[in-house]
């Protein structure tokens, strides 16, 4: 078939069927004289998770710019769906990809990633546990890989494109609610989604309250200190240099317990197949559309897939 005689519906890349995510209304779990709540899924993204916008992103902005050039190496530590989003990138444009991981996630993640070509460099973890300790010392061969000159670093924590990427998110949300929200709320990790949508809302002329959220294990936002976690892709364990307070009101620390229970009532009661730090946001949800009261609306998004959590005990410990 001659590519100019493609229906609209059919793209020419994977990585344009990144975005565009569909939103849903919770009607189970929202209790009665509450604002509606409604859950971006993410997961529709060609890896399952809405890094896919922030890889791409990053990606395109670098060879705009010319600091990533046919045959260099890409570099990033993840905890991996960054690490999956940006594979799946590379293998498309052609790049090579070293992601520097840990045991300490989830195995269908570093699985992902591998089956995209990258090559995977695991930094071990102590019995499993997310920690400050952990990420410093990934950052840290990350950084000792980024000093070749053939290397391009995308360095999710700094990287301006991240929040370009997640636009789209805060963009297609207006699109798709007319600008009616009068709160939005998501979990913190490098900060790109919260920031970036935050931005696309203000520009849009929606003035919804923006609630940045974070493990209560690793209250670093709310109290100033760490913690151990397994709530992965969130909570790192320090400020993030995205994280303007410009561009949120508030900080809430959410019970991992409570984000774990959520993840499961999501897909036996919603039908929403997602990970915990998308329970997370949506108990905050929650939260939010108690105080606001019937008639307004909260939104935030369910971040992944929940099949890449199948191998450990999210879905088996109710």
């Amino acid at each position: 078939m001659s590519t100019d005689r493609l229906p609209p519906l059919v793209v020419n890349s994977v990585l344009q069927a990144i975005g565009n995510t569909p939103v849903v209304r919770l009607q189970k779990i929202v209790p009665p004289n509450c604002a509606e709540v409604l859950v971006k899924l993410e997961f529709y993204n060609p890896t399952g998770s809405y890094k896919d916008r922030m890889a791409l992103s990053m990606i395109e902005g670098a060879e705009q710019r010319g600091d990533l050039r046919p045959g260099m190496q890409v570099v990033e530590y993840t905890g991996g769906s960054t690490g999956s989003s940006l594979a799946l990138v590379c293998a498309v444009k052609g790049y090579r990809f070293t992601p520097i991981s840990s045991d300490g996630f989830a195995r269908e993640k570093l699985e992902t990633m591998r089956a995209f070509g990258a090559n995977l460099q695991i930094i071990s973890s102590v019995e499993g546990r997310l920690t400050a300790d952990l990420f410093q010392r990934m950052k840290a061969a990350a950084e000792h890989r980024a000093q070749d000159e053939n290397v391009f670093y995308t360095s999710q924590f700094h990287n301006a494109d991240t929040l370009e990427g997640y636009k789209g998110i805060g963009r297609e949300l207006i699109a798709q609610t007319g600008g009616g929200l009068d709160a939005f709320c998501g979990g913190v990790g490098t900060a790109g989604m919260l920031m970036g949508v935050s931005r696309a809302l203000k520009e849009g002329g929606c003035a919804a309250r923006i609630v940045a959220l974070e493990p209560a294990s690793s209250p670093v936002l709310t109290q100033g200190k760490g913690g151990a976690l397994r709530v992965e892709g969130i909570g790192v364990g320090f400020v993030p240099p995205h994280l303007d307070p410009n561009y949120y009101d508030e900080v809430r620390a959410i019970d991992e317990g409570a984000a774990r229970v959520m993840a499961r009532r999501l897909a036996k009661e919603e039908g929403i197949f997602c990970g915990t730090s998308s329970g997370l946001n949506v108990t905050a949800a929650l939260q939010l559309a108690a105080e606001l009261g019937p008639g307004q609306c909260v939104a935030t998004v369910a971040v992944d897939t929940g099949l890449k959590y199948l191998a450990g005990d999210l879905f088996s410990d109710d």
